[in-house]
C-alpha cells in the first residue's frame, strides 16, 4: 500500500493511496479464513469447506468488502502517522474508474485540515462582571403584576362595561339549531379581553344581572371549527352576575395565591428570581467580553470549507429574519447568496468554535449523562403531551443529541476559562445591564 501526497497548500491536503492487487487478494483470504469455521455446505462438515472452494463461492463477494477495508485502513493509518484532523467528512473517490479484479486500487484522498491551535495565555485576559441588586422598587414593581394577574372582582350594581366580569350562562344556535361547543354555565367573561369571537363581548356591554341578551355574531371565515366557519350564529345568554375588578391588594392573600405563606415569604422569592434573572443576563454580558477578548488574542488558519459553510447559514438567518411571515425551515426561495456581514461573522464564529473545543479537550471538560437527560427534559417542555415521543427522537437522532451538547459544552469551556481570567465584579442598575444585553442583541 503507498500513500503519495498531491497537494499541500495551507489546510488543504490531497493525497493517492495506491492498494495492490495482491494487498486485496490477501485481505479477501483473511476474511475466508475469518468465515471459515462458520460456513456450511453441502458435502462438507461445518468448517471444513476447502478454502479454494469458498474463494470460488464467496471471492466476488467479499472483494467489495476488502477493498473498502483496505482504503479504510489506509487513510485511519494516515490519519494517525500525520496527526491531520479532517475539518469535514474527507472526499475518497476511485480514480481508475475502469478496474478490473486483478488491478491495483487507486483512491484519491483530498480534505481540510483542522488548524494546529495553541491554547492562549490567559492570565492577561481583565473582564468586568456586571452586578445589578434586586431593590425594593424591583420588587415592589414585580409584586403589582403578580396583582394585576391574580385580578379579583367586586359584584357591583349597574350596567356592565369594558373591563367588568359578565357571569352567564349561554346556548348557541346556528339556523335555530344548537351547535356542539356552543354552550356553557357559569362562564365567566372579562369584556374586552378578546377571548370570545369579534362582535361578541361588544354586545354585552350594558347588561345588567338577571337580564337576557341574544347576541348575533358571525364565525371568521378563518376559524379553527370548519363546519363554524363563516356562518352567523346567535348566542341566547343568561346573565347571572355583574363584577368590577377590585382594587389589587398586595397582602398575605395574594401571596398564598402564588404559592407563598405570607408576603414576607413572596417577596423573598421574588428577590431570588430577579436576582437570578440578573445574574444570568450579567452572564451574557461577560461571556461576550471574554469571546470578544479571545477573538483579539487568537489568529490562526481557518478551514475555507467550514468558513463557507456557516457563512451560508448565517445568510440564510439573515434573509429570514428580514422577512415577515416565513417559515425559518421555508428553502423555496433556493440559495441565499453570502455577504461581507455574514462572511464576518462565520470567520469569527468558526475560529471561536474551534478554539474552545481545543481548550476544552485538553481540559478533559465532558458533558455528563446527567446533565444531557436535564437538557432533554428542558427540550421537551415544549411539546406538551409528546415529552415521550420527543425523547424517543432525541435517542435515535444523533445530530439532535449533538446540538443539545454543544451549548452545554461550550458554557463548561467558558466556566474553565473564567476561572483562570481576571474578573472584577461592578455594581450597576438593572437598566445599565438592560442596556449592555441590548448593545449584545444589536451586535449578534
Amino acid at each position: 500500500m503507498q500513500v503519495t501526497e498531491t497537494l499541500n497548500e495551507g489546510l488543504k491536503r490531497g493525497y493517492t493511496i495506491t492498494v495492490t492487487a495482491a494487498e486485496l487478494a490477501a485481505k479477501v483470504d483473511e476474511k475466508l479464513v475469518e468465515a471459515q469455521p462458520e460456513i456450511e455446505m453441502k458435502g462438507f462438515r461445518k468448517g471444513k469447506v476447502p478454502m479454494a472452494l469458498l474463494k470460488k463461492q464467496f471471492g466476488q463477494r467479499l472483494l467489495g468488502e476488502a477493498m473498502q477495508d483496505a482504503v479504510d485502513g489506509a487513510m485511519n493509518q494516515h490519519f494517525e502517522t500525520t496527526g491531520d484532523r479532517p475539518a469535514a467528512q474527507p472526499d475518497v473517490k476511485m480514480t481508475n474508474e475502469d478496474w478490473k479484479e486483478g488491478d491495483d486500487v487507486v483512491v484519491a484522498l483530498n480534505y481540510e485540515a483542522l488548524p494546529a491551535i495553541e491554547t492562549p495565555d490567559f492570565s492577561g485576559i481583565a473582564l468586568e462582571k456586571l452586578v445589578v441588586k434586586a431593590d425594593d422598587a424591583a420588587v415592589q414593581e414585580a409584586l403589582e403584576n403578580l396583582a394585576k394577574n391574580a385580578q379579583n372582582f367586586d359584584d357591583k350594581d349597574g350596567a356592565a362595561e369594558n373591563g367588568d366580569q359578565v357571569t352567564m350562562d349561554f346556548l348557541g344556535k346556528i339556523d335555530g339549531e344548537p351547535f356542539d361547543g356552543g354552550a356553557a354555565e357559569d362562564f365567566p367573561l372579562v369584556l374586552g379581553s378578546g377571548q370570545f369571537i369579534p362582535g361578541f363581548e361588544e354586545q354585552l356591554v350594558g347588561v345588567k344581572a338577571g337580564e337576557e341578551k341574544t347576541v348575533t355574531v358571525s364565525f371568521p371565515e378563518e376559524y379553527g371549527a370548519e363546519h363554524l366557519a363563516g356562518k352567523e350564529a346567535t348566542f341566547d345568554c343568561t346573565i347571572k352576575a355583574v363584577k368590577a375588578p377590585a382594587e389589587a391588594k398586595i397582602d398575605d392573600e395574594l401571596a398564598k395565591q402564588f404559592g407563598a405563606e405570607s408576603l414576607e415569604a413572596l417577596k423573598t422569592q421574588i428577590t431570588e428570581r430577579l436576582e437570578a434573572e440578573y445574574g444570568q443576563a450579567s452572564r451574557a454580558v461577560l461571556k461576550r467580553g471574554l469571546l470578544d477578548a479571545l477573538d483579539e488574542k487568537v489568529n490562526f488558519d481557518l478551514p475555507s470549507s467550514l468558513v463557507e459553510a456557516e457563512s451560508k447559514q448565517i445568510a440564510h438567518q439573515l434573509w429570514h429574519d428580514a422577512q415577515e411571515g416565513v417559515d425559518q425551515h421555508d428553502h423555496s426561495h433556493g440559495d441565499i447568496e453570502t455577504t461581507e456581514e455574514s462572511d464576518k461573522f462565520a470567520v469569527r464564529r468558526v475560529k471561536l468554535g474551534l478554539l474552545l473545543a481545543e481548550i476544552g479537550q485538553k481540559a478533559e471538560v465532558t458533558v455528563s449523562d446527567q446533565e444531557m437527560t436535564q437538557a432533554v427534559i428542558a427540550q421537551a417542555r415544549q411539546y406538551p403531551g409528546q415529552e415521550r415521543a420527543f425523547f424517543e427522537f432525541v435517542q435515535k437522532n444523533p445530530q439532535m443529541q449533538q446540538q443539545l451538547r454543544a451549548p452545554i459544552f461550550e458554557d463548561k469551556v467558558v466556566d474553565h476559562i473564567l476561572e483562570q481570567v481576571s474578573v472584577t465584579e461592578k455594581e450597576v442598575s438593572k437598566d445599565e445591564l438592560q442596556s449592555a444585553i441590548e448593545a449584545l442583541e444589536s451586535e449578534a
